[in-house]
């Protein structure tokens, strides 16, 4: 996944959802964060990431829990937190960083 560390290094905003199939919170977080990227465009990114497909990121970011989201700018790791969360929240973690 070399192209996420390129996405993550430029000076949009990047959030990541941490998830996993399986987990019950995680599928909550879907609506949400379609709710989310309607209210702010392209002034952010949101990808998701499946921690059972990709273990090495999971362990990379010290994710222990899921979902973890996270907000990446400029290749650094600004914010992040596990559980599930508004659409509201997720817009205040993002707004220092747009």
């Amino acid at each position: 996944m070399n192209n996420f560390e390129q996405l993550i290094a430029g000076d949009k905003p990047v959030l990541v959802d941490f998830f996993a199939t399986w987990c019950g919170p995680c599928k909550m977080m879907h609506p949400i964060l379609e709710e989310l990227k309607q209210s702010i465009g392209d002034r952010a990114t949101i990808i998701k990431i499946d921690v059972d497909e990709a273990q090495e990121f999971a362990v990379q970011y010290g994710v222990r829990a899921v979902p973890t989201l996270a907000i990446f700018k400029r290749g650094q790791l600004v914010w992040r937190e596990a559980g599930v969360h508004s659409a509201q929240q997720l817009i205040q973690a993002l707004e220092p960083f747009v």
